[in-house]
């Protein structure tokens, strides 16, 4: 049964910011956990001790919402996996372990859906499967508990409306946030487009004309190379509206994380060694407060997020999650400190060494 706590359109209609934390597959990637290029969620059935600690890692940083870790978790995923018979299974579980945490924690469950990679509109002969697949997903999210319904990672606005449909037509009237990831360069007139050649900013309209609660972006786009697109879409699309880039320095040379490439050797970088290019917390910060002045309300990180990114994103709108007792603080630090307490003849003494080392070429 979903929870009474403050929904998601309470919340959005009070004016207030939400904070959702996603990024698991890196997440877990980076942890030993996950098989990039396959990309399915199997942690959550060989490791779910290891979901439900990520699940409350980013609700300790600031996270409002627990997307549950479902994203590639559908039948053509799991087929190419070889555990399209552990899908269900794969699916509760994930719900479950969010719902348990969200409890103890008055936070919000999302369930998750995702881009299918078998959707083309030269083949609506395939939209039905497509469908049958989201509509699994949905009854089990509802099942759940879940209070909303996230779909995302959509290249094309035509497989974003599907998901839409369905969670419309089997999601018991929880709200949805759909966002469009607009990997395809180059644009149309020097814009954004979708796979389909619908500019992503009449995309997110029509999604929102056709009963999105929120929408937006998500995936692919750091922050420097998302917030024009989303300045876009405000013009058209009243909102709520939703931003959720990766956290690395995209570029306009190089807008999305795969196309970046290493400045050393010019050879592509994603996705083992994309860190190289990762964004600074201060980075995150400035990310979020240009969405607090832009009215963006739903805002996160996707895929390269750490609990630290979360917790910059969250003080930036000025709160202090539990994660905040650990921020940065050189005050008393030995050398750097500027607290009365710091030794200053030893502090003096370690600043002028490190000085002086810094300026030895060969030591």
């Amino acid at each position: 049964m979903a929870s009474k706590r403050k929904g998601l359109l309470e919340r959005l209609g009070d004016n207030e910011f939400v904070i959702a934390a996603e990024g698991y597959a890196f997440y877990f990637e980076r942890a030993g956990y996950h098989k990039s290029g396959l990309g399915v969620p199997e942690v959550v059935l060989d490791h779910p001790e290891v979901v439900e600690h990520a699940y409350r890692e980013f609700v300790h940083a600031g996270s409002d919402v627990i997307v549950s870790y479902t994203y590639y978790g559908h039948r053509e995923k799991l087929r190419l996996a070889g555990r399209e018979g552990d899908i269900e299974k794969l699916n509760k579980t994930a719900l479950n372990l969010a719902r348990k945490v969200a409890d103890e924690t008055n936070t919000l469950v999302a369930g998750d859906l995702s881009n299918t990679n078998i959707y083309h509109p030269d083949h609506p002969e395939r939209n039905d499967n497509i469908k049958a697949m989201m509509k699994e997903q949905t009854e089990w999210a509802v099942e759940c508990g879940a209070d909303m319904i996230v779909a995302e990672t959509f290249t094309y606005f035509g497989e974003a409306m599907l998901a839409l449909e369905v969670i419309k037509s089997y999601g018991k009237g929880l709200p949805s946030v759909i966002t469009l990831a607009p990997f395809i360069v180059p644009t149309m007139d020097g814009h954004a487009i979708t796979a389909d050649k619908l500019l992503v900013s009449e995309a997110c309209k029509k999604l929102q004309e056709a009963g999105a609660d929120v929408v937006g972006l998500n995936c692919g786009r750091g922050p420097k190379t998302m917030l024009p697109l989303l300045k876009e879409i405000k013009e058209v699309c009243p909102g709520p509206l939703a931003a959720l880039p990766v956290p690395f320095r995209t570029t306009s040379k190089e807008p999305t994380f795969f196309m970046l490439t290493d400045p050393l050797t010019g050879k592509k970088v994603f996705p083992g060694d994309v860190d190289i290019h990762s964004c600074t917390r201060e980075d995150i910060n400035e990310f979020g407060e240009e969405c607090k002045r832009l009215g963006i309300q739903y805002i996160g990180l996707c895929c390269g997020n750490r609990a630290y990114y979360t917790r910059a994103l969250a003080e930036s709108l000025a709160r202090t999650p539990p994660a905040s007792q650990y921020s940065l603080d050189m005050s008393k630090h030995y050398v750097y400190g500027t607290d009365a307490k710091v030794k200053r003849d030893v502090a003096d003494d370690s600043l002028k060494l490190y000085h002086t080392l810094g300026e030895i070429d060969h030591i």
